[in-house]
């Protein structure tokens, strides 16, 4: 199935030596079709076998990547392992307009099992004109989602968002 691909020789030799399965084939041409280049197909395909994980994130992957998020975000995701039920929360922070910076450092959080806002909670702050930097920041913070509510209230009396970060210092 990888020789009809449409694939480079090279990337279709390189996925036969990780001796991928028909499951994963077909994952691997859902990212493939859906815009990821050949050469992060395999690179995903590593992170996942470097677990010892099939690879089977090709719908979460290919919804990233129809969503305008970039290739190499998509990488640290996956070496994150944050391509599981999260992406779809990642996909619609992306389509908020929340930076792929943002999204990161959300995923890194999570991963390391800390504190951090949630998805909807920073579309929220967003909307409220908090720049994306002082977004960033308090996802750095590791500011919590039981935080959102106050952040917007404080906004919401006024408050700047240097004011917003010298309140809130997260975990």
């Amino acid at each position: 199935m990888l020789d009809n691909s449409g694939m480079a020789y090279d990337a279709v030799q390189q996925l036969q030596t990780l001796n991928v399965t028909s499951p994963e084939i077909a994952n691997i041409m859902k990212v493939y079709n859906a815009g990821f280049p050949e050469g992060d197909c395999v690179q995903i395909v590593r992170i996942f076998h470097g677990r010892g994980q099939a690879f089977n994130a090709g719908t979460a992957v290919a919804g990233l990547i129809q969503a305008g998020m970039n290739d190499r975000t998509v990488l640290q995701l996956a070496s994150l392992n944050q391509l599981g039920p999260a992406s779809g929360e990642y996909e619609a922070m992306h389509l908020a307009g929340l930076s792929d910076d943002i999204i990161l450092e959300v995923a890194q959080h999570r991963a390391q099992g800390k504190p951090v806002l949630s998805g909807a909670a920073l579309a929220g702050l967003k909307n409220t004109g908090l720049r994306g930097s002082t977004l960033l920041e308090l996802t750095r913070r590791g500011v919590p989602d039981s935080e959102a509510h106050a952040i917007i209230s404080f906004r919401r009396r006024g408050a700047s968002d240097s004011q917003i970060l010298r309140r809130f210092s997260g975990s």
